[in-house]
């Protein structure tokens, strides 16, 4: 059984840092994928960054993410993080950990439908 674990969320002042991780077990399967999603009030859950187990290809939502936000593995996936630097208060919302079936590169972009495991998420707050 696929477990998901977030940690790490809190509230920061804009322009801080926090760290998000994932602790990561019951992949079956060698050719998986781990993202991070996000979802603020009111709005859809949109894709963060997302990496491959394979060889740790990684995909970033945007160029201001991709400037901005890191993510990462440790211990053969078993951990996943996002490093988020310069946060903004458009980056409020709750962060969630998923994981996917199929491989990173047969993965286009980041749907939610892509994604067969979830975690229950942890919350982001950044003061204007």
């Amino acid at each position: 059984e696929v477990q998901l674990v977030e940690s790490g969320g809190g509230l920061v002042q804009a322009g801080g840092s926090l760290r998000l991780s994932c602790a990561a077990s019951g992949f079956t399967n060698d050719d998986y994928t781990i993202g991070w999603f996000r979802q603020a009030p009111g709005k859809e859950r949109e894709g963060v960054a997302s990496i491959s187990s394979d060889d740790g290809s990684t995909y970033y939502k945007d160029s201001s993410v991709k400037d901005r936000f890191t993510i990462s593995s440790d211990n053969g996936m078993n951990t996943v993080s996002l490093h988020a630097n310069s946060l903004e208060p458009e980056d409020t919302g709750v962060y969630y950990c998923a994981g996917s079936e199929v491989s990173w590169f047969k993965l286009r972009g980041m749907k939610p439908s892509d994604y067969h495991y979830w975690g229950r998420g942890t919350q982001v707050t950044v003061s204007s």
